[in-house]
């Protein structure tokens, strides 16, 4: 009922339950055990607090607040580790307060604040009463000690209750969570700490005895088993460049969270080389807070809007009234899914906090409950599709909403949108004003239609803004795009789960759509840089009746599917090979995309951060940062026609 909030009895049962059990202990006092749930609230108020020593110190991580330096700090790993590749732990870092937790044979009898780092206060009155601490530890292998350290917390939810209740009883309601939390804690009183709802998430260990673990993972493992609660989205990363591309997936899932985060920590998982790293007198040097500058403001939500997306996804949208937030004017957010919306529990009208973590898109954080009026509307989410008025279907154990009609005209319009994009398969001309007018005048309903279209010269004349000029160039883009890499097309075939990135590695794999289509599941798996979920997702394409037709329909009209000999079971050779570039900055001739693209075809790996590992920087103008670090660096500096002519490229 109280660490999981997944009752299976009623409050008034449970209520019922806790105050018969303190009937029993007040009449047998010595049946009453430390881990009771009476003690979870129980306790009396202290007269002060007591200073404690931390068994290990209780250190702060360092900061940094750019790539630049993020890379910097795996490259003083990389040199201290002698070179050996290490796995690393990535975690969201919690805005909360810093908390240690003592348990002994099992049983929390301590918790601590971090203090100065050498001692802390006392506060095991208040730790006992946070949502998600066990007074007891559940299962197996439980040693003598253990020190759990982690953030004390109060969620997003819990504080927009707080701050209404605050304004309900006539008080100054808290300013944010991160201060209601810490007031919490230092409470004399445990009944009222408790009744801000303080929260706990697990990250890390400090004293241990009777216990070895090898890596960190291990040991989150174990507190999932002793019914800790871990910070979610942990993951480890078996070397530093892949924590670093994982900090942005975590970044793109800041609004599926229901707690206040100011960054994300990247600290190396095996605790031995921790040992070896060592640590300086204020921190660790096997761990870093890859921080940003938190933007929010405040505003009305107006109106709810859904749109449907290239594979049939609906996605909410919230209309928000205009808001300045880091310099730019905010008037729509995403809200993503139909969970978010009852998560956050926000209704049209109501007043919400709008946030921009490091300056990336904008998303709504919380209600403001204490604004309500009682004129706001509940959201219903469609059951048919705004589009099309097809049945919504909700995914097989996901959160996301689609419309399953392959025909519907949202669908049609965002895959012709994406397909011909810079993208995809990038066709001069045909912009997003372009693709409505021809799908409502039916001209184009696939595809294939767009190649077609050069026999329909007259009808496009008719078409209101679009001049005879105009028309033949929008048909020499389409037909320029039938030579177009086969990696482009497959791209802009709207596979699911199929990328840039995953494209170029199917082409470069297989060299032909022909190969690509009979390869099995297994077969594709094993293909580099492409998982289970992507490869499943091919196979069911290329294996369904849709695809199958499409493919045949795009054959006929002479796109370019590949040739055997392009297939490579090694790394194409040529003039950048074995060479690291990294392009910045706007460039005149080519997009920075396409810039990439030639620094692979001719050998060369395409970064996105400046290190010592990289041997040149491709600059257009308003380089900024990255150019700078390469001149730190001293490295090579490459203007976009240096080089083209390092290349070959006229």
């Amino acid at each position: 009922y109280y660490q999981e909030a997944r009752p299976e009895i009623s409050d008034l049962e449970y209520d019922q339950l806790l105050k018969r059990l303190v009937e029993l202990e007040a009449k047998y006092p010595a049946l009453r055990s430390p881990d009771s749930p009476t003690q979870k609230v129980g306790g009396a108020p202290i007269d002060a607090f007591q200073t404690i020593a931390h068994r290990v110190p209780m250190l702060s991580i360092d900061n940094v607040y750019n790539e630049a330096e993020l890379v910097e700090f795996g490259q003083r790993v990389a040199k201290l580790a002698e070179g050996k590749e290490l796995a690393y732990i990535v975690e969201y870092k919690v805005d909360g307060v810093a908390l240690s937790l003592i348990y002994e044979n099992g049983l929390l009898t301590t918790g601590v604040t971090r203090g100065d780092g050498r001692t802390g206060d006392d506060v095991t009155h208040n730790a006992r009463t946070l949502k998600g601490v066990p007074l007891r530890l559940a299962g197996e292998n439980i040693p003598p000690l253990v020190e759990v350290r982690g953030e004390a917390y109060i969620s997003n939810t819990d504080f927009a209750k707080l701050r209404l209740a605050q304004i309900d009883a006539g008080e100054d309601p808290f300013k944010n969570s991160r201060n209601a939390t810490a007031g919490a804690i230092k409470l004399l009183d445990p009944k009222e700490c408790a009744k801000r709802h303080v929260a706990f998430f697990a990250h890390s260990v400090g004293a241990l005895e009777g216990r070895a673990f090898e890596t960190h993972s291990q040991f989150l493992e174990q507190l999932k088993t002793w019914r800790i609660p871990t910070v979610p989205g942990t993951t480890s990363q078996p070397s530093f460049a892949a924590a670093t591309a994982f900090t942005q997936t975590l970044m793109e899932d800041l609004h599926t969270l229901d707690f206040e985060v100011d960054g994300i920590v990247l600290k190396v998982d095996d605790l031995r080389a921790r040992a070896e790293l060592g640590v300086t007198s204020k921190s660790p040097r096997w761990a870093i807070a890859f921080k940003w500058e938190k933007y929010e403001a405040e505003t009305r939500l107006s109106a709810i809007e859904t749109g449907v997306g290239k594979t049939g996804t609906v996605t909410p949208v919230a209309i928000l009234e205009p808001v300045e937030i880091a310099g730019t004017t905010v008037s729509r957010a995403s809200l993503h899914n139909l969970d978010e919306i009852n998560r956050l529990g926000v209704q049209i009208g109501d007043w919400v906090v709008v946030e921009k973590a490091g300056k990336i898109i904008p998303h709504v954080v919380r209600v403001n409950l204490e604004r309500r009026t009682g004129d706001e509307t509940p959201y219903l989410f469609p059951t048919a599709c705004p589009e099309c008025q097809a049945t919504l279907e909700r995914d097989e154990g996901g959160v996301y909403i689609r419309c399953p009609n392959l025909a519907c005209p949202a669908q049609l319009r965002e895959r012709l949108r994406f397909f011909a994009s810079r993208a995809a398969m990038d066709v001069e001309g045909l912009g997003t004003k372009l693709i409505e007018q021809l799908t409502e005048a039916g001209l184009v309903q696939s595809f294939g239609d767009l190649y077609r279209l050069s026999a329909r010269r007259d009808e496009l004349l008719k078409l209101e803004r679009l001049g005879a000029k105009s028309i033949d160039n929008l048909l020499a883009g389409i037909e320029a795009s039938k030579l177009q890499p086969l990696w482009r097309l497959l791209a802009a075939l709207n596979i699911r789960h199929v990328g840039r990135g995953t494209s170029q590695a199917l082409a470069k794999r297989f060299g032909t759509l022909a190969a690509i289509a009979a390869a099995t599941e297994e077969v594709l798996a094993s293909v580099e840089d492409i998982g289970p979920i992507s490869a499943s997702s091919i196979a069911a394409f290329f294996q369904s009746a849709y695809g199958q037709e499409l493919v045949a329909d795009l054959g006929q009209l002479g796109l370019n599917f590949g040739h055997e000999a392009d297939a490579q079971t090694e790394s194409v050779a040529g003039v950048l090979t074995g060479k690291a570039l990294v392009v910045t900055g706007t460039l005149v001739r080519y997009s920075r995309e396409e810039i990439q693209e030639l620094i692979v075809q001719h050998g060369g790996k395409a970064g996105s951060s400046v290190s010592k590992k990289t041997s040149y920087v491709v600059v257009g103008s308003d380089a900024g940062s990255k150019r700078d670090k390469a001149v730190e660096l001293g490295i090579p500096i490459l203007t976009e026609e240096e080089f083209l002519q390092l290349i070959g490229v006229a």
